[in-house]
């Protein structure tokens, strides 16, 4: 058993990590790598038996934007253990491992746990945090411009430049430096739900079901009007925002937020996250 990490380019390695991935939790990695999208900020650390990943914790370097500042910031993700390797504490030695390499180097690291592991976080000092989804009512008498639904194999030079080249969704909380995420997300959870918004220059990702729009994520390379975005939903009565949005153009509603697992943050100290956040769903490793 030994530890590997940064081994992107080692083929026999990141097949074994993907293939583990796919077994744990359905994840395929495969069509994201090919793109290019794993960069160098996404870095797995591994337990590796021979030539064969057996557990991983693996690091995304990124920022928060907290009122217009940037703080380091690191999301831990991809947690997993092959069945057979259970019960030897190897997720406990690589976070271990982890919380070593990068000691005093970061402002915040966090992780989003699912409802089963809840209780192992806090022993290497992560605090569970709530988060507050942000509402608003649409008003009536707008009309709406039209969007263009998006395709990815016709569309997705355009796509990449406003991801790449983004400037954040909120100044109030958001994540920066994130695109390798947000474009697996667009890749394998959003697809379907790619529209452009020509005025405001932007790639717009929403659901819209029963008058209820699901908010996911405003992506442009210059700052948008949130009011225009919110005015082009037409028949709709209310939008829901999965990140949390300035409040400058609109009257929001927030109420606690209610997801499977739990937040969990720790933090340098001194340093607070804004006490109404939203972490954005598309930058969620």
């Amino acid at each position: 058993m030994k530890l590997v990490s940064h081994y992107r380019e080692n083929e026999t390695l990141r097949k074994s990590f993907m293939q583990l991935a796919l077994g744990v939790f359905g994840i395929d990695f495969e069509s994201w790598h090919e793109h290019g999208y794993w960069g160098e900020r996404y870095i797995p650390f591994s337990f590796a038996d021979g030539d064969r990943i057996v557990a991983n914790v693996s690091v995304n370097e990124l920022d928060f934007i907290i009122e217009g500042k940037s703080y380091q910031a690191l999301q831990i993700g991809t947690v997993m253990t092959h069945p057979e390797y259970r019960g030897k504490g190897l997720s406990a030695g690589l976070m271990n491992q982890v919380l070593d390499a990068y000691q005093g180097k970061y402002d915040f690291m966090y992780l989003f746990a699912n409802d089963s592991v809840l209780d192992f976080y806090p022993k290497f000092g992560f605090e569970k945090v709530d988060e507050y989804l942000y509402s608003t009512k649409v008003s009536a008498g707008h009309r709406p411009i039209v969007l263009r639904k998006l395709e990815l194999a016709r569309d997705l030079a355009l796509i990449e430049k406003a991801v790449y080249g983004r400037v954040p969704v909120s100044e109030t909380f958001s994540t920066a430096n994130s695109s390798g995420i947000t474009m697996y997300h667009i890749l394998n959870v959003f697809p379907e739900h790619l529209y452009y918004h020509p005025e405001e220059d932007a790639v717009v990702i929403f659901t819209k079901e029963n008058r209820l729009v699901q908010l996911y994520d405003v992506i442009s390379t210059s700052p948008v009007n949130i009011k225009n975005i919110v005015d082009c939903f037409g028949e709709a009565d209310e939008i829901e925002f999965h990140f949390t949005p300035d409040n400058k153009d609109l009257q929001f509603q927030r109420c606690p937020f209610k997801r499977d697992g739990a937040l969990f943050v720790k933090r340098r100290p001194g340093l607070e996250l804004p006490k109404f956040r939203k972490h954005p769903f598309t930058s969620e490793a």
